[in-house]
C-alpha cells in the first residue's frame, strides 16, 4: 500500500513538469513571435519615415516651383497701350496711387496712357514738388517734364543757380540716380526780351548758360553721372504762353528738365514714400 502511494505521487510531480515545460515553450515561442512582429513593425515605420520625408522634400519643393512661379508671374512685362512696358508688380502699384488721386482728375483719365501719366505726375508731385509753387510737372506719353520757375533758379538775368533751389534739384536728383539708364534733358527758356551783354550775345547764350549751370549742379553736387545729362538752350522759341505781359513773360522763363523713366525702377523708388 505504501508502495503504490509513492507512486501515485511520482507520477503526479511527473505530470506536473510535463506540463510545465510546454507551457514555457509557448510562452518563450509568443515570446519570439512578438520580437519578430515588433522588429518587422519598426523596419516597417522607419521605411514610412523615410518615405514621409521624402514626401515632405518634394512637397517643399513644388511649394517653392509655385512661389517662384508667382514671383515670375508679377515680374513679367507687358505692353501698356504700346506707350510703355511695365510689370504686374508695377501695375498693381499704379493702382494703388490712382486710388489716392482726386476723383475729378481720375475721371478725366480716358486711357491706360491718361492714368499711367496721373499716377506719374501725383507720385512726382508728392515727392518733388509737393510745396513748391513754382514748380510745374507734366507727362507726355511717361515722358516726364518738370518746369521750374527762373524766379527760383535764377536772379534776372543771371546764369548762377540760386541757393533757393537747392531742395528742388537734390530731389530731382535723387530720381535721376534712382535708374542708371535714364536720360535726362536740361532746357533752358527764355521770354521774348532780347538781351545781349559782353557775356550774352543773345537769348540762346542766356537760355543755354542757364542749362548748363543746372547740369553742373546735378553733376557735381548732386553726383549725377554726366554721360546721363544734356544740356540744350532753346532762348525764346517753345513759349508757354504769350509773351504780352509781366506775368506771362515770368511764365516762359523757365528751366524744364525732361526725364524718360523705367516706369518699374520708377514706381519702386516712389513707393516708400507715397504709396
Amino acid at each position: 500500500m505504501k508502495k503504490l502511494s509513492v507512486i501515485t505521487v511520482l507520477s503526479i510531480v511527473a505530470f506536473s513538469s510535463c506540463v510545465s515545460k510546454k507551457k514555457y515553450v509557448a510562452l518563450e515561442s509568443d515570446l519570439n513571435n512578438t520580437k519578430s512582429i515588433l522588429t518587422k513593425t519598426q523596419v516597417e515605420k522607419e521605411d514610412l519615415e523615410a518615405k514621409m520625408t521624402k514626401i515632405e522634400a518634394r512637397v517643399t519643393e513644388y511649394n517653392d516651383k509655385i512661389n517662384s512661379l508667382k514671383e515670375v508671374n508679377d515680374s513679367q512685362y507687358s505692353s501698356v497701350d504700346d506707350i510703355a512696358v511695365m510689370s504686374n508688380n508695377t501695375k498693381e502699384k499704379m493702382k494703388a496711387t490712382l486710388s489716392k488721386v482726386d476723383p475729378a482728375l481720375l475721371a478725366n483719365a480716358k486711357t491706360m496712357e491718361d492714368s499711367i501719366n496721373l499716377a506719374i505726375s501725383y507720385n512726382l508731385k508728392k515727392s518733388i514738388a509737393d510745396d513748391e509753387d513754382d514748380v510745374n510737372i507734366n507727362i507726355d506719353k511717361t515722358v516726364v517734364m518738370i518746369n521750374i520757375s527762373d524766379k527760383l533758379l535764377f536772379n534776372s538775368g543771371s546764369y548762377t543757380v540760386s541757393n533757393k533751389a537747392n531742395n528742388i534739384l537734390k530731389k530731382i536728383a535723387d530720381v535721376i540716380n534712382s535708374e542708371p539708364s535714364m536720360e535726362v534733358m536740361v532746357e533752358g527758356h527764355t521770354d521774348s526780351r532780347t538781351i545781349q551783354t559782353p557775356m550774352f550775345q543773345d537769348n540762346w547764350d542766356l537760355s543755354v548758360k542757364r542749362a548748363t549751370s543746372v547740369v553742373r549742379i546735378l553733376q557735381k553736387k548732386y553726383n549725377v553721372a554726366p554721360e546721363k545729362l544734356i544740356a540744350s538752350g532753346r532762348s525764346s522759341y517753345l513759349p508757354l504762353v504769350e509773351n504780352d505781359s509781366k506775368e506771362n513773360r515770368s511764365k516762359n522763363r523757365r528751366t524744364r528738365i525732361v526725364i524718360i523713366p523705367n516706369l518699374d525702377k520708377f514706381f519702386a523708388l516712389l513707393d516708400s514714400e507715397n504709396l
